[in-house]
């Protein structure tokens, strides 16, 4: 028997998934304005950690967090897989009293939740994709104040979601129209191109498979300078001792 009540895929699960697919976001960088949202909410509740959590196949994964340096768990620990099974919000005033909590590895471990409290965030199409949630490693409860500012914070967690889905999908319709020069969509951070199946690549991987362009890779001098010195510097005194009188 299992140590602790994983939570149950929802009916529409493969929906789910699809849905959170769609806004790209797995993976991807901290945002500002996600931080914000994340440290208002800690400072709001008075609770040390604060989550944007989103609920994956396999794993729950942080957009954002306050107070934990993990990224991700396994879904089967995770509280908001339990919170995105209802559109109201999921209080749990503590957790080693609630059966499906009390041995979960969550609580029993790092970072030892007592009271934890899930807000799902919902997309206009009534897909839960996670939550913001808060939690504490003492019991506790939030008050009519708290819970309503939660709310609201939830809700401007899913307008930038929808904001963002509706950017992708304005650059998808502005690349593929005829008679237009493409626009391939660029990372700010890695430089690798998206392609039409939402994958990234680096711009080589992109245009040989899209292309009859071969390539062929070296190093430029920028690039040299910043990540080997030490081979420019021997160059440079290479070059100096050639130029002495009486070398070979």
């Amino acid at each position: 028997m299992s140590l602790y009540y994983a939570a149950k895929k929802l009916p529409n699960e493969r929906e789910r998934l699809d849905a959170l697919a769609e806004f790209r976001i797995l993976g991807t960088q901290p945002e500002q304005c996600y931080d914000d949202i994340t440290t208002i909410a800690s400072i709001t509740c008075g609770a040390p950690i604060a989550l944007m959590s989103l609920v994956a196949k396999d794993t729950q994964w942080f957009k954002s967090k306050v107070g934990i340096e993990a990224t991700e768990t396994p879904r089967d620990w995770s509280f908001c897989a339990h919170a995105i099974h209802s559109h109201e919000p999921m209080i749990v005033e503590d957790a080693l009293f609630d059966r499906r909590f009390q041995s979960n590895p969550l609580v029993t471990g790092d970072p030892k939740i007592r009271m934890y409290a899930g807000f799902p965030l919902e997309t206009s199409e009534e897909q839960r994709l996670g939550t913001l949630c808060v939690i504490d490693r003492k019991p506790g409860v939030l008050t009519s104040a708290q819970t309503e500012v939660m709310q609201a914070l939830a809700r401007q967690v899913v307008t930038l979601l929808e904001l963002r889905r509706r950017a992708l999908r304005l650059l998808d319709g502005l690349s593929t129209m005829n008679g237009e020069r493409p626009i391939l969509p660029i990372c700010s951070y890695c430089r690798k191109v998206r392609d039409s199946d939402g994958d990234w690549q680096y711009l080589d991987q992109y245009l040989s498979r899209r292309s009859k362009i071969g390539f062929s890779h070296g190093i430029c001098d920028h690039c040299l300078s910043d990540h080997f010195p030490d081979v420019v510097e021997a160059w440079k005194e290479e070059e100096k001792d050639s130029s002495k009188p009486g070398s070979t």
